[in-house]
């Protein structure tokens, strides 16, 4: 009976710690986000303060719309599952067609639009494939790292540092790879014209979504749904969201990202840049490397990280996860303190493998699939087919990792 008495009694206890915890968070998102505006704003620009909030915002709906690349892929090749690549291709079709004008104005607002367009080539593909090896083994692609993050996953933690020495390893190479075979920079819109470019891109994708179903439905019969209880216009601020709507807010995002900057959507630029700044802090002097001859990487190298916009964004997209997380009422539950060894040195490897296989391949889901798709770029759509070739062998990988799917 004591026993019993004791254990109800602490249950109150524990709950009230818990919203104590959970105030100050909402605190410390107040000061970083609230307060690393008006820094950004007073030492930087306005536009960087914004970006930061469009950051914050792009956590927020990665959260609560559960949107990850990674388990969309994963699910449809272990089940045939194909709801959330079907959510990916909605999404690419309504980031095109908000793309389109913009790209097509070459220049709004004073500021100059510049799709997320790279070359074709040995690089793309051997960077891609490694990344969707290494997406499946970290348990997350680039943004979803850093989601996963900001939601309490210290999972996510374990695979960042990966991904950021991985990052280093490869700006270390990139002059051999960037000599390796390949074709310019290809654009549906440049080399077809608006209309034909656009029509393309919507057969392409029209191709994938109908894949998707026809091999669900040959494998299960039926399309499967995952229900998603949407509490009304509360929704919005608690979750959860259906992954199609997730997916139309990203795509809204994306567009108002390139608006803002003159260039879309990237998370990974920002990794090679930390681990850069870690390897000048141990006395190495990384502005030797070829990757950061370039005099824009070379600036970010020279000045402070809040000035390196990709940084910035990183920061405030983790931040904005933490936020739903707590509003969904969801940290507690999904914190992870404790994780198998196996897991920790899988998702390191699997962090290093992305970090290197992004700069091979001039970004991830984000930068170079998403991004890169919306920009009519060929080399989005073959980093697609590469990453999700190296996804197959990854997910097989998963097991040994401790991994429960």
């Amino acid at each position: 009976m004591e026993a019993i008495l004791k254990k109800s009694s602490e249950k109150p206890i524990n709950e009230r710690k818990w919203k104590r915890f959970d105030q100050a968070l909402y605190l410390l998102i107040f000061i970083v986000l609230v307060g690393g505006s008006f820094f950004l704003s007073h030492t930087v620009s306005g536009k960087q303060a914004l970006l930061y909030v469009l950051g914050a915002l792009g956590g927020f709906m990665l959260y609560h719309a559960r949107f990850g690349f990674t388990t969309a892929w994963r699910n449809f090749i272990l089940y045939r599952h194909g709801e959330g690549i079907r959510a990916q291709v909605w999404m690419l079709l309504a980031a095109s067609a908000l793309f389109l004008p913009l790209l097509l104005a070459d220049s709004v607002l004073g500021t100059d639009m510049k799709g997320n367009i790279h070359p074709v080539g040995i690089s793309v593909l051997v960077g891609a494939f490694i990344f969707g090896i290494g997406m499946q083994m970290g348990d997350g692609c680039g943004s979803g790292t850093l989601y996963h993050i900001g939601g309490g996953d210290s999972n996510g933690l374990v695979a960042l540092i990966g991904f950021i020495a991985g990052s280093v390893i490869a700006t270390t190479h990139f002059s051999y790879w960037e000599n390796t075979p390949h074709f310019e920079p290809i654009s549906l819109l440049q080399s077809y014209g608006p209309l034909t470019g656009f029509l393309l891109q919507i057969v392409l994708l029209a191709a994938v979504y109908a894949a998707t179903v026809l091999i669900e439905k040959k494998k299960n019969g039926n399309l499967y749904k995952k229900e998603v209880k949407v509490k009304g216009w509360t929704s919005i601020f608690y979750g959860p969201w259906p992954i199609v709507i997730g997916g139309l807010a990203l795509a809204v995002l994306n567009a108002v990202i390139l608006l803002v900057q003159g260039k879309p959507w990237g998370i990974t630029s920002a990794f090679a840049l930390w681990g850069a700044k870690v390897v000048q802090a141990a006395g190495g002097h990384p502005e030797n490397w070829s990757y950061w001859q370039d005099p824009g990487k070379l600036a970010s190298l020279q000045e402070p990280l809040y000035f390196n916009t990709t940084s910035v964004m990183n920061i405030s997209l983790m931040t904005g996860a933490l936020l739903a997380a707590v509003l969904a009422g969801r940290l507690k539950k999904e914190m992870k303190l404790k994780l198998p060894m196996k897991m920790i040195i899988g998702s390191l490897i699997g962090g290093v493998l992305m970090g290197y296989g992004a700069r091979l391949s001039f970004g991830c889901n984000i930068g170079a699939f998403f991004s890169g798709i919306a920009s009519f770029s060929i080399h989005g759509w073959l980093w697609f087919a590469a990453a999700f070739a190296g996804s197959i062998i990854g997910v097989k990988i998963r097991p040994y990792c401790r991994y429960r799917d």
